[in-house]
């Protein structure tokens, strides 16, 4: 059965400034529960962050979430946790690109902001839950264990970035959107009936801590600026330059700058990264595809998988399923594909369903390559 409460609860409601949690916030209101509303301010100079209708971390966002509040009637505060944002996802984000792997920061600031930071905050102060606009769904077993399930609106399903969520935390999460059947059209059709001039705004997209949406440009700031490198064939042969290493993600096909096209004919990708040396290896799609990888600091979802078991695995926050066979080994799971992937690289996550289920979630750490056979990352 979905989660439900039998008593009213104390609950905190994370609102970014955006329609999905002001929605979810009034449903929390509807339900009965004792709502209070907090924005998170999760940059030490919220100008630099982007303008306009983004969802989160502007001035603008937080003026939005407050009148929110205000419409659905619940008390509202502002809670500043930028150090914590800045050490915990941006710093995350900066080191991982520098040492070649593809981060995301939604995902961070899931398991370090959201739901530790902000939970802890709120079990301390005596709240019994934190409630998010996230389209994901909690259900509670008749043992009184909690499972993370899909949304039941697979277009808006979030589960992925949910993944790093254990037990104890979906124990005190709560996620209104997630469990009825209801497309965002209509999420924004009753955010209008209830009078939220969130309404028509649109969501948040990219990264919310990159004012300009320029990743590369923001890693540069960071690392060093401009380090000229070469962009290599798999031959090891020269094909062009670059002005750093860390700008790329594997899979990449726009952007390359290589002076001259592939023998072939044919687009090339990023296949490798090499922060060591500042180097870029560009090949065929072909050269993507990946039958296996290893996955290091495995969160779970409920209880560990025992022994090698059957999933389907997700890879990107909005990417499609693949049959896969896994297996945790000594903290390291093993993932072997049913069929070849691409664009998989080190940095990224790992998400274990079960149907709906979610198992858990782990940080790809190696990769091992259909032709080559090896690992690589």
């Amino acid at each position: 059965m979905t989660q439900t409460s039998q008593r009213p609860l104390r609950v905190l409601a994370a609102m970014s400034g955006g329609v999905d949690s002001a929605v979810a916030a009034a449903r929390a209101v509807e339900a009965g529960h004792d709502v209070t509303g907090v924005h998170l301010a999760l940059s030490a100079n919220p100008q630099s962050f982007r303008t306009g209708a983004r969802g989160c971390c502007t001035i603008e966002d937080s003026r939005d979430a407050r009148r929110a509040a205000d419409v659905i009637g619940i008390p509202f505060y502002v809670w500043d946790l930028a150090e914590r944002f800045r050490e915990d996802v941006v710093d995350d984000f900066v080191a991982e690109y520098e040492a070649g792997r593809t981060p995301n920061p939604c995902l961070r600031c899931n398991e370090k902001i959201k739901f530790a930071a902000l939970l802890d905050k709120a079990l301390a102060l005596g709240f019994d839950a934190v409630c998010t606009g996230h389209y994901a769904t909690v259900v509670l077993k008749d043992d009184g264990t909690r499972e993370l399930h899909r949304a039941s609106d697979m277009a808006k399903d979030q589960s992925y970035v949910l993944g790093v969520l254990d037990e104890k935390q979906l124990a005190h999460a709560m996620f209104p959107l997630g469990d009825t059947l209801t497309t965002k059209d209509e999420i924004r059709a009753e955010a209008e009936r209830r009078d939220l001039a969130v309404a028509k705004k649109p969501d948040s997209h990219d990264i919310c801590f990159i004012a300009d949406g320029d990743t590369q440009g923001f890693l540069a700031g960071r690392l060093g600026g401009p380090a000229e490198g070469d962009i290599l064939d798999e031959s090891g042969a020269k094909v062009g330059t670059h002005e750093g290493a860390f700008g790329f993600t594997i899979g990449q096909r726009k952007g390359l700058r290589i002076g001259h096209p592939a023998p072939d004919g044919k687009p090339r990708y990023v296949l490798d990264i090499s922060p060591v040396n500042n180097t870029v290896t560009v090949g065929p799609a072909e050269a993507l595809d990946v039958t296996a990888l290893t996955a290091i600091r495995p969160r779970w979802c409920g209880t560990p998988p025992a022994g090698p078991g059957t999933y389907t695995a997700q890879l990107r926050a909005h990417g499609g399923e693949t049959e896969v066979t896994a297996e945790l080994t000594d903290g390291t799971l093993s993932v072997t594909f049913t069929e070849p992937v691409r664009g998989v690289a080190p940095g990224q996550a790992v998400v274990l369903y079960d149907g709906t289920r979610v198992v858990g979630s782990a940080t790809i750490a190696t990769t091992v390559r259909k032709e080559k056979a090896s690992a690589a990352g």
